[in-house]
């Protein structure tokens, strides 16, 4: 690696070179459960629309009881809207899962361009980092940003299978990409 580190790099380099084993396995887990989304999009899609209505089930709830407990606090109206409206959220995903479908879609949409982009800059601008390997990061960012493409092209009529297989398509490239970087620094490091 170059001499030519700074700081943020060095951390990031030092961190994936102690725990890369972690990194891989982690990515591996990301791969398998990608190739299970791939295979069974239409359960996948579904999974994920009962995963979220739990998640914003169980932090509304929490939020309610913190906000009970703490009191009146500055903010505390908005912080109850919003509570109430994270238990809404998570009941309607739960009770009626098919609805929320197409609302998670667009979120997804809305995410994969996020994440594309984010991964896209970090692999430009960490290449000294991890010179061997940034492009498996950028092919990730690339593959967020045409899964985008795709969802948007194909509105409405792939609803119901859409989610669960991009969401597997990412699971995978990211999951190659994490133990790509991964293999890489800890060969690079000799260790």
């Amino acid at each position: 690696m170059t001499a030519s580190l700074n700081e943020a790099q060095r951390s990031v380099v030092d961190t994936l070179r102690a725990h890369w084993r972690l990194y891989v396995f982690e990515g591996v887990v990301m791969i398998v459960l990608g190739v299970l989304a791939i295979v069974f999009p239409v359960f996948a899609t579904l999974a994920v629309a009962l995963d979220l209505g739990w998640l914003f089930l169980i932090c509304g709830i929490l939020a309610l009881i913190v906000m009970i407990s703490t009191g009146r606090i500055p903010g505390f109206w908005w912080a109850l809207v919003t509570a109430i409206l994270a238990v809404v959220v998570g009941l309607a995903l739960l009770l009626k899962p098919a609805a929320g479908i197409v609302s998670l879609t667009a979120v997804l949409t809305a995410f994969f361009i996020v994440e594309g982009v984010f991964q896209t800059v970090a692999a430009l601008s960490h290449r000294e980092v991890v010179p061997h390997s940034w492009g498996w990061l950028l092919a990730s960012g690339i593959a967020d940003l045409v899964l985008a493409a795709i969802i948007i092209s194909g509105w409405p009529g792939t609803v119901d299978w859409t989610l669960g297989l991009l969401a597997g398509v990412s699971l995978l490239t990211s999951g190659w990409a994490i133990v790509m970087v991964a293999m890489t620094v800890h060969r690079l490091a000799g260790t």
